[in-house]
């Protein structure tokens, strides 16, 4: 069964006792956002202005999104009826909603779907600022790897976003939900193109963005599993100029982010690199990327997985046990290459995003499909008691 487009919870992770909400709701795949919703299939994107400092008002006039009011949402979603809630997470909770696809406006259940993401009514400074953060990418960032956002409202204190409807959920759930049907190799590695295009096209723009947050929560997946990325609220421009670096507050996910960034702050598009990295052992592997042992030891996948990768022979040791050897060998032991490359410690002698893709697109090439499978089976897996929470800027 489907889902939706959901929002994960935020939290310090020096205070980390809350793990992120997933958000997950049971929908038909019937329900996928019809065609008029689907984006330019373009790499190029028209991101000159993400640069220019811009106010509130200006990022809020975008002509590429409708401004709700918030009677509108009441009426999409029913009145934001418990029993279309969708899921919940640090943000606030996100509804299934109905709109004309030619007019915007509420209608019957037969219209479009959409989801809609309703920030907590006591959100602070902070919640306000990622959501108008999310507001000012995606009202000027359209790409087909891309989360579409169609609107938002900003009434009183209320705060919504409404999105494009994601019917098969986050990739998160997927890999470590409880579903009867595993992903398949194949459709690991169109989700893993999927994100590096559109991690690709972030860091490529005329004014770079670093998406600072890229982890398999923030995956979203259609109704043919194509990948789109999703939650821009901590985005930031890239350096300009000969500048080689943008200095943050750390923020992001506690075992994703970059260790030379969670170390000193400095943030660079190799930042969204490291993080590809694991998302990419997650794909490969089926474990978190951080997550608990039954003694409550916290394991890290890096760590786990680093003295695995680039021997051909443990190979086996690194893959997922649900794919049941299915995969072909010599393409999964690229794959695993790959990870290694992007995780890499010198963060300079990371791979760009384009070589990335480029990588992934030529070992999932038609020519490898006839390629013998690896049957041997992978050691089991540690079971999983916790799932990693995104820190928030102080």
């Amino acid at each position: 069964m489907g889902n939706f487009l959901h929002s994960s919870t935020k939290v310090d992770t020096s205070q980390s006792t809350r793990t992120s909400g997933s958000g997950i709701s049971k929908t038909s795949p019937s329900s996928a956002a019809p065609s008029t919703l689907s984006l330019p299939s373009s790499e190029k994107g028209n991101a000159s202005s993400l640069l220019t400092p811009r106010s509130e008002g200006e990022i809020l006039s975008s002509p590429n999104l409708k401004a709700f009011t918030f009677n509108d949402l009441k009426t999409a979603t029913r009145n934001f009826r418990p029993d279309g809630l969708l899921g919940e997470g640090g943000f606030g909770y996100v509804y299934k909603g109905w709109i004309d696809e030619h007019t915007f406006q509420a209608a019957r259940p037969e219209s479009m779907v959409v989801a809609v993401k309703m920030l907590k009514p006591e959100g602070s400074f902070q919640g306000h600022k990622e959501w108008l953060t999310e507001v000012n990418y995606l009202g000027q960032l359209h790409h087909v790897n891309l989360v579409k956002l169609i609107g938002y409202c900003l009434e009183g204190e209320n705060r919504l976003l409404v999105y494009e409807f994601m019917p098969k959920g986050s990739l998160e759930n997927h890999l470590f939900g409880r579903g009867p049907h595993p992903l398949s190799w194949s459709v690991r590695m169109k989700v893993a193109i999927g994100a590096a295009r559109g991690l690709s096209f972030l860091h490529n723009a005329k004014s770079q963005v670093i998406y600072r947050d890229f982890k398999s929560s923030n995956i979203l997946l259609d109704a043919d599993f194509n990948a789109k990325l999703s939650d821009f609220g901590l985005a930031r421009a890239g350096p300009t100029g000969d500048k080689t670096h943008v200095t943050t507050q750390v923020m992001g996910t506690h075992g994703y982010a970059a260790p030379e960034y969670v170390a000193t702050g400095r943030l660079t598009a190799k930042s969204d690199v490291y993080s590809f990295g694991v998302v990419l052992l997650e794909l490969l592997s089926g474990r978190r990327a951080v997550q608990r042992s039954e003694a409550g030891v916290e394991l890290n996948l890096v760590d786990w997985a680093k003295p695995y990768l680039g021997d051909k022979r443990k190979l086996f040791r690194i893959m997922d046990t649900k794919l049941e050897g299915q995969y072909p060998q010599n393409v999964a032991y690229t794959a695993t290459t790959l990870a290694l490359q992007c995780l890499n410690g010198d963060a300079k002698a990371r791979p760009p995003m384009t070589e990335v893709l480029a990588t992934l697109k030529q070992i999932e090439a038609p020519k490898n499909a006839g390629r013998h499978y690896h049957s041997e089976p992978p050691i089991a897996h540690v079971p999983i008691r916790s799932s990693p929470a995104r820190t928030r800027e102080h």
